[in-house]
């Protein structure tokens, strides 16, 4: 997966809770802030599926625009519509060069999609993106392993472990739960 000077995003899963939280900031090239309260996670589909992106803007929203195509076309059902859309990716040229990678998660599945038409099951309950995503995972990993710390509480501090680290996340941190 490419690596993206935009965002770090973070999910875990804990018991019924799931959770996607971002940053805020938007990187234009390698040195320039844009925005610092950008809200890259929010909930699809009749409040039942909530996503984060990590990746150019444009290509996020066309990413997400596509994604919720593919909800509608399989009533919700997140597995289909994450295949249905790497498949439509394989397929289209102008969709295949997409920079963006995707969170997306319900009750029952928590997915990463690419931009290249990749749909990954992680083997953990948490997953994170974007530049400071291996920071973020790392954080994950270990407040999941060993804390008693709900899903929200693991993405928060998660994340602002990866803004403490990495220039391209901020500490301006949004969280959707389901």
């Amino acid at each position: 997966m490419g690596q993206f000077h935009a965002t770090t995003i973070c999910a875990v899963r804990k018991g019924d809770d799931v959770c996607i939280g971002g940053d805020g900031q938007v990187t234009m090239g390698e040195t320039a802030i844009m925005k610092n309260g950008a809200k890259k996670v929010k909930k699809i589909y009749r409040n039942s599926i909530i996503t984060g992106f990590a990746g150019s803007v444009a290509d996020a929203f066309s990413l997400t625009e596509k994604f919720e195509g593919k909800l509608e076309e399989h009533s919700g059902n997140l597995k289909k519509a994450a295949v249905a859309l790497a498949q439509l990716w394989r397929s289209d040229k102008a969709a295949r060069n997409l920079e963006a990678l995707m969170i997306v998660a319900d009750k029952e599945d928590l997915l990463v999609i690419s931009g290249t038409g990749e749909v990954i099951e992680p083997d953990q309950p948490f997953v994170a993106i974007g530049s400071g995503g291996n920071y973020a995972y790392a954080a994950a990993n270990a407040l999941y392993n060993n804390t008693d710390l709900s899903a929200e509480e693991i993405v928060r501090k998660s994340l602002a472990i990866a803004a403490s680290i990495c220039v391209y996340t901020n500490d301006h941190i949004s969280v959707e739960k389901l």
